[in-house]
């Protein structure tokens, strides 16, 4: 699966931000699929629609997997992270308001605090009242102020990866749309694999230093 080496070396608060950005853009976001993903999840809080329920765990399921992988989540942990994100998709479903984020969005961004909460608990020594290392609610929701500035990252960085030149956006693409490695994609492209590695990183930086205007 992908290599998540190009991110992690970035550094930066934005950095799990644009993994899960990345995610929910480029595997579905802005698509016609869009709407049928925000219909199943008003029906899921309006009516607790199974079916409309099971559609959804079949399409972000194995995306959320993807997703969480490149976050380095340990593999014993991916199918239960997974479900668990699914199952507070389910419960917290009558909070989902489609005119602040799509749905891709939104599971997303509770897949990402879930991630960063998993972390905290098996690092003891983050200072808990340190503002700049709390910025989720115990449930895993984005605070008010996240769910803004969400929202202009996902606008920015769309607008940041339609900038990349040809030979990057590719890259990006087939990293995040078709979760291939670094290997694949040299495979795929019949290019050395440094290359491959080199692109990745510059379309990477260009991102988030896109990103980190709102610092």
């Amino acid at each position: 699966m992908f290599d998540s080496t190009g991110i992690s070396e970035l550094g930066g608060r934005h950095d799990v931000a644009l993994q899960g950005l990345m995610a929910s853009i480029l595997s579905g976001e802005g698509n016609p699929a869009r709407a049928s993903h925000e219909a199943d999840l008003l029906a899921v809080a309006r009516d607790r629609d199974r079916v409309a329920f099971r559609r959804l765990f079949d399409h972000f399921a194995p995306r959320l997997r993807s997703f969480l992988r490149r976050l380095r989540t340990p593999e014993g942990t991916l199918d239960d992270l997974v479900q668990d994100v699914m199952a507070s998709v389910w419960r917290r479903a009558n909070s989902y308001d489609p005119a602040k984020a799509s749905a891709s969005t939104w599971i997303f961004t509770i897949a990402r605090n879930r991630r960063i909460d998993l972390a905290r608990r098996k690092r003891p020594e983050v200072d808990l009242d340190d503002p700049a290392t709390v910025h989720e609610e115990a449930d895993g929701e984005p605070l008010p102020d996240e769910q803004a500035s969400h929202g202009q990252l996902a606008v920015i960085l769309r607008d940041a990866i339609a900038q990349l030149p040809p030979d990057q956006s590719e890259i990006v693409a087939l990293a995040y749309q078709r979760d291939m490695s670094h290997s694949e994609i040299a495979s795929e492209l019949d290019l050395p694999l440094g290359t491959v590695k080199s692109r990745l990183r510059l379309a990477l930086v260009k991102l988030r230093t896109a990103m980190e205007g709102l610092d």
